[in-house]
C-alpha cells in the first residue's frame, strides 16, 4: 500500500462530495429556499456522524478500512442518485444525510490509512499528501459543480458526480488485499477485545490532545462555514453559479499551493507560529469579504483564506496521532470528527438564522472574530 494510492482514493470521492455540497446549496436556493433552510441542509451533512463517528473510529481500529470505505462510497453514490431521481427540496434533506454520513465515514478511513503507511516519522509527510488530495478535489469539485450547473442543470450535475464514486468503488475492490494488509500486516495477531473501562472521555483528559481537538474544530468549522456562506453571499449579490464556483476554486487552489510547500515550511517555521498566523490572516480576511462585490476581489480574498487555512490540517492530524494512546488512532480521529460535526451541525443553523435576519455581513464578522480568538488560544500549542 502506497501513499500515492491513498492520494487517488481520497481525490475521487471528495470531488463528488465537494460538488454535491455546492450543488445542494445552489439547488436549494434555485428552488426558493431561505438561508436558514440552506443552513439546515448543510447541518444535516454532519448529523449522523455527530452521533456515530467515535463508534466508527473504534470499528475501523478493529476491522480495518476496506468495508467501511465501501459503505461510505455507496452512501455518497445513493445520495447523488436520489437527488437526480427526485429533484425536490424535500429530497435534498435526505441527500444531505446520506452524502454527509458516507463521506465522514470514508474520511476517517483515509486518515487512518495515511497514519499507518510507512513509519511514524512519515506521518507529517503522509498527512501533507492527504491534504493535497483534499485540496485538489476541493478545487475541482466546486468548479465542476458551478460550470456543470450552468451548462446541464442541477439535476444532471448530481448525476455527473456519481462517475467519481463508481471509480472509487472499483479501485477499492481492486486493491482490497492491500487495504487488508495495511490494517494488519502478516504475522500480526488480531487485537484483544476492547477493555470495558475504555471511554472517550479519557481522550479529553489528555491536555495536548484536547488542545488539538479545540483548534482543529475551530478551523474546520470556519472552513465549512465559508463554503456554506459564500454561495449564499454570491447568489445575493447576483453572481452566477460558475462565478461562485471560480471564487470557491480560488480557495481550493490556494490550499493546494500551501500544502505543496508545507513539508519545506515546517522545517523552517515553528508549528505554533504557523497556526497562529493562519488564524490571524483568516480572521482579518473574513471580515473583508462582505465589503466587496467584485468577482476578482472575492477570488483574491478566497485565495488568501486558502493560504491561511491550507497548511493547518496536516500539522493537526500529525499531532493528533502523536498524542493519541497506542491503538486508538481511529478512535481519536472519530472523536475529532464528533467534535467537528457538533459544530458543523449547529453553527450553520445559527449563522443561517443570523443571515436570514440580518444579512450575511454579520456572519462573516462573527467568523473572523472566532478565528482571532482561536489565534489567542493557540498560543499554548506545542
Amino acid at each position: 500500500m502506497s501513499i500515492g494510492l491513498i492520494f487517488l482514493l481520497t481525490i475521487l470521492p471528495h470531488v463528488a462530495f465537494a460538488s454535491a455540497r455546492v450543488t445542494i446549496s445552489l439547488f436549494a436556493l434555485h428552488l426558493g429556499a431561505t438561508p436558514l433552510t440552506v443552513g439546515v441542509l448543510i447541518s444535516l451533512l454532519a448529523v449522523v456522524p455527530m452521533f456515530c463517528s467515535v463508534r466508527w473510529g473504534r470499528q475501523i481500529d478493529r476491522i480495518g478500512m476496506y468495508t467501511p470505505m465501501r459503505i461510505g462510497a455507496w452512501l455518497i453514490l445513493a445520495g447523488a442518485l436520489l437527488a437526480f431521481a427526485l429533484p425536490r427540496i424535500e429530497t435534498l434533506f435526505v441527500v444531505s444525510v446520506l452524502a454527509g454520513s458516507g463521506f465522514m465515514l470514508y474520511h476517517i478511513c483515509v486518515n487512518q490509512a495515511a497514519a499507518l503507511v510507512g513509519r511514524p516519522e512519515d506521518r507529517t509527510r503522509n498527512f501533507s499528501v492527504l491534504a493535497l488530495a483534499f485540496s485538489t478535489s476541493g478545487f475541482l469539485g466546486p468548479m465542476m459543480a458551478g460550470f456543470a450547473i450552468d451548462a446541464i442543470g442541477h439535476r444532471n450535475t448530481f448525476l455527473l458526480s456519481t462517475g467519481f464514486v463508481v471509480a472509487t468503488l472499483a479501485l477499492i475492490h481492486a486493491r482490497r488485499r492491500a487495504l487488508h494488509r495495511l490494517h494488519r500486516p502478516a504475522g500480526v495477531p488480531p487485537p484483544a477485545e476492547e477493555a470495558p473501562d475504555k471511554h472517550i472521555a479519557d481522550l479529553l483528559r489528555i491536555p495536548p490532545l484536547l488542545r488539538v481537538f479545540v483548534i482543529s474544530g475551530l478551523l474546520s468549522a470556519c472552513w465549512d462555514l465559508y463554503s456554506f456562506v459564500m454561495p449564499i453571499h454570491g447568489s445575493g449579490i447576483g453572481l452566477s453559479a460558475s462565478k461562485i464556483g471560480l471564487v470557491l476554486g480560488a480557495f481550493g487552489s490556494a490550499v493546494f499551493i500551501t500544502r505543496l510547500i508545507l513539508p519545506w515550511l515546517v522545517h523552517r517555521v515553528e508549528e505554533r507560529k504557523l497556526l497562529i498566523g493562519a488564524m490571524v490572516l483568516t480572521g482579518i480576511t473574513l471580515a473583508l469579504v462582505p465589503l466587496t462585490k467584485s468577482v476578482a476581489l472575492l477570488m483574491a480574498a478566497s485565495f488568501v483564506l486558502g493560504i491561511g487555512l491550507g497548511g493547518t490540517q496536516p500539522i493537526i492530524m500529525a499531532l493528533l496521532y502523536a498524542s493519541a494512546p497506542p491503538g486508538r488512532g481511529g478512535e481519536a480521529t472519530g472523536m475529532r470528527t464528533l467534535l467537528l460535526n457538533i459544530t458543523q451541525a449547529t453553527i450553520p443553523l445559527i449563522f443561517g438564522a443570523l443571515g436570514a435576519a440580518l444579512g450575511m455581513t454579520p456572519v462573516f464578522f462573527a467568523m473572523g472574530a472566532a478565528l482571532l480568538w482561536g489565534a489567542w488560544y493557540a498560543r499554548g500549542a506545542r
